[in-house]
């Protein structure tokens, strides 16, 4: 098994970018969302989740810091351009402030703001986008942090600081929902794994493993339940497409992919070995 691709995202539950090489830390990749919005009706750190537009916007870094954000019609606007706040919310029809990361003991900036709904069934369906016949997913393969906060205080990922795909997982889907478009920038991994003609979710089976990547060492965690977030549009090639999902509640326990959490900081590269340990 090699790495087969390296994700970064530079603002939270916008388009990334594939890198070459990266530095892991207990974090995860050195430059993974470092930036997000905020929610100014109803407060909160906002994700795709609640606004799905934001998929239609893309994020790289134009130095150490800020970033460029891009709309799908071609216009760019940068983090440190005061109009910058303006421009995501006419984009997501949301009034939003894009904010930099924090630290860990800013409590407040990570919690959680109004749900959508008084009714909290209705509202945790609507995040994890299920039908009123389908189940929701085991809450408790989350850390217990995220029921107060948005996001493990100091980090804007939703849970664990690594997603790995394989790529028999996505070969998996294209063959199993032909009809949909399987790109990687719906499912939003952190590191593809090149598992070759294996067939079907290898990495269900890796959880409770260790591996090191590159002079990296993580330890594979849950698989990795999935939210509306896989349904939303990311551009005109990549439509809006609620069969996806109902595949994945339907057919795969409802999950995709795994999480992980980094037990040695390291460096990995594309075309590096994954090696279990343990």
């Amino acid at each position: 098994m090699k790495v087969s691709q390296i994700w970064k995202y530079p603002v939270k539950s916008m388009v990334g970018s594939q890198v070459e090489t990266c530095s892991i830390d207990i974090r995860g990749i050195e430059g993974d969302r470092l930036w997000a919005v905020r929610d100014l009706d109803n407060g909160g750190i906002r994700g795709a989740k609640k606004f799905g537009e934001l998929m239609l916007l893309g994020a790289r870094f134009v130095d150490g810091h800020n970033v460029e954000i891009s709309s799908t019609d071609g216009r760019v606007v940068r983090s440190d351009d005061p109009n910058v706040h303006d421009f995501v919310s006419s984009i997501i029809g949301a009034r939003v402030h894009l904010e930099s990361l924090r630290p860990a003991s800013d409590l407040d900036h990570f919690r959680r703001g109004q749900p959508g709904s008084d009714d909290l069934m209705e509202e945790l369906r609507t995040v994890f986008g299920r039908d009123a016949d389908e189940p929701l997913p085991d809450f408790s393969v989350f850390p217990p942090e995220v029921i107060e906060f948005e996001s493990p205080p100091g980090t804007y990922y939703d849970c664990w600081p690594l997603m790995v795909m394989s790529t028999s997982a996505l070969r998996s889907l294209r063959d199993a929902i032909p009809d949909s478009v399987i790109d990687e920038r719906r499912f939003r991994p952190s590191l593809v794994i090149d598992t070759g003609d294996t067939a079907g979710h290898p990495e269900f089976s890796w959880k409770g493993r260790r591996a090191s990547i590159g002079d990296c060492e993580v330890e594979f965690l849950s698989p990795c339940p999935r939210c509306v977030m896989v349904t939303r549009a990311v551009s005109d090639d990549i439509p809006a497409d609620r069969a996806i999902l109902r595949h994945i509640v339907r057919d795969l326990d409802q999950n995709l992919g795994v999480y992980a959490r980094v037990t040695k900081p390291g460096t990995v590269s594309v075309g590096e070995e994954m090696t279990f340990i343990s």
